[in-house]
C-alpha cells in the first residue's frame, strides 16, 4: 500500500459519510419539489444542515452549501464586495499569502470591477502583521468593502488570530477560509466573531462535491449563480442531497473525534520532523509549530529540486506534495513561502507533508529509510548551488 501523506489536499471518506452516501443515492426525489418523494429529501437534507451547523456551530440558516470550496470563497468575497459598492466601498484587505482561492477571486475583482485591494504582510512564520493591519484599517476604514484572511494556512499550517482580526475589522465585514481548519481544530464560527466563513466536506474524510459557506443570519449578499433561487437565493442550483448528507456524516465524526485525532497527529508530526532533521541536518521546518494545524509540515531542503522530489519518494510509495494541489502542475514558486521570505530557489525546495490519524510511526520510519537518498539524488541533478 502507498504512503499517503497528502491529507491536506484530500482525505480517504470515513465510514460514516460512505454509509451516508451509499443510502442516500438510492433515494429518489430532488429536494425543491413539493411531492412527497421531494419533502423526504429536504427532510434529509434539513437534518443535515443542522448536523453541520451543530458542527461548526452556528445557526442552520447560516449553512449555504455550495459545489467546492473555491466556490465558497468566490460567493463570498464577490458578494460581500458588491454589497460593499452599493455602498461606494471598493478596498479588500487580504494577506499577502492566501489560498488560490481566495486571492484570484480578489485579484479578478481588482482587474474587472475596479476593486482597490490591500495585501496585509506576513512574517517569517506565517502570521499576518496585525499592526500592520492596524494601520490600513485606519487609513482606509471607510470604503473598505471587506476583509479576507484565511483561518490556517494550507501550506505551511500557520493558525491566524481571527478573533484579533475581526475586534480590529469593527464592523467591516470578514470573510475567513476554515477550508483547512475545520474538523482538525477547535473551531466556532460564532466564537471566531466572522461574517462569513468557508469549509469543505473532502477535508475531513467526506466526498468530493460538496461545501459550504457559512454566513451570518440576515446578510443578504450579491450571488454569483442565478437560477433557481436555492439556498436563500445565494447559490442557485439543483441541491446535491446525496453529498451534503454524507458532508454531515463526516463533519460529526470529525467534530466527535477531533481531540484524539490531532493529539495523535501532533505525535505524528513531531516524530516526521524529527525524522528528517536527523537524517537531513540542514533541512528546516517552515510556519509556526505551536499555532499551527496538527498535520501540515513544511520543510525546505536545500539545493534540492522539490518536483523531482516529490517524484522520487513517489517511486519508493510516499505520497506528498509541493505545495497546495490546487496548483499542482503549475511550475512556478510558492507565493506563500515568498511572502514569508523564503528565496526562489529556497521555495522551489520544499515539500509538504500533511498527516492524518491514519498514518503510522511505521509509514514515518519508512521515510526516514529513503530520505537521505532522495535528497543526495535530487541535489545532484538539481543544478543548484
Amino acid at each position: 500500500m502507498p504512503i499517503y501523506f497528502d491529507h491536506a489536499a484530500t482525505t480517504t471518506m470515513v465510514e460514516p459519510a460512505i454509509a451516508a452516501l451509499t443510502d442516500a443515492i438510492k433515494k429518489l426525489g430532488n429536494a425543491s419539489s413539493l411531492h412527497s418523494a421531494g419533502r423526504s429529501v429536504r427532510k434529509d437534507l434539513e437534518q443535515a444542515r443542522e448536523q453541520i451547523a451543530q458542527a461548526i456551530d452556528c445557526a442552520p440558516s447560516e449553512v449555504i452549501f455550495t459545489a467546492t470550496g473555491t466556490e465558497a470563497n468566490n460567493l463570498a468575497i464577490k458578494g460581500l464586495y458588491w454589497l460593499g459598492v452599493k455602498k461606494n466601498k471598493k478596498v479588500i484587505i487580504t494577506s499577502t499569502f492566501e489560498h488560490h482561492a481566495v486571492a484570484d477571486p480578489i485579484t479578478w475583482l481588482a482587474e474587472h470591477e475596479g476593486a482597490q485591494v490591500v495585501a496585509i504582510d506576513v512574517d517569517r512564520n506565517g502570521f499576518v502583521d496585525l499592526k500592520q493591519l492596524a494601520t490600513r484599517v485606519e487609513e482606509h476604514k471607510n470604503n473598505i468593502a471587506l476583509i479576507s484572511i484565511m483561518h490556517a494556512n494550507n501550506e505551511v499550517g500557520t493558525i491566524q488570530d481571527i478573533n484579533q482580526v475581526v475586534k480590529i475589522a469593527g464592523d467591516i465585514p470578514v470573510h475567513s477560509d476554515c477550508v483547512q481548519s475545520f474538523g482538525k481544530v477547535e473551531l466556532s464560527f460564532k466564537k471566531l466573531g466572522v461574517t462569513a466563513a468557508t469549509i469543505s466536506a473532502h477535508k475531513i474524510g467526506g466526498p468530493l462535491g460538496v461545501a459550504a459557506l457559512i454566513l451570518r443570519k440576515g446578510l443578504d449578499i450579491e450571488p454569483v449563480l442565478h437560477g433557481g433561487g436555492q439556498e436563500r437565493d445565494l447559490r442557485s442550483g439543483t441541491f446535491n442531497a446525496p453529498g451534503i448528507i454524507s458532508f454531515a456524516a463526516a463533519a460529526a465524526n470529525a467534530v466527535d473525534n477531533r481531540k484524539e485525532r490531532e493529539l495523535k497527529i501532533r505525535e505524528l508530526k513531531s516524530e516526521l520532523i524529527q525524522t528528517i532533521k536527523k537524517n537531513i541536518p540542514d533541512a528546516w521546518v517552515n510556519g509556526d509549530q505551536v499555532k499551527s494545524l496538527p498535520g501540515i509540515v513544511s520543510i525546505t531542503f536545500p539545493k534540492t529540486d522539490s518536483e523531482g522530489l516529490l517524484l522520487l519518494l513517489d517511486g519508493e510509495g510516499i505520497a506528498c506534495s509541493t505545495g497546495s494541489a490546487c496548483s499542482a502542475g503549475v511550475q512556478r514558486p510558492s507565493h506563500v513561502l515568498m511572502a514569508m521570505g523564503l528565496t526562489e530557489d529556497e521555495t522551489t525546495s520544499t515539500l509538504r507533508f500533511s498527516l492524518s490519524y491514519s498514518n503510522t510511526i511505521n509509514e514515518i520510519a519508512k521515510l526516514g529509510s529513503v530520505i537521505a537518498t532522495v535528497v543526495a539524488r535530487s541535489k545532484a541533478a538539481s543544478g543548484k548551488k
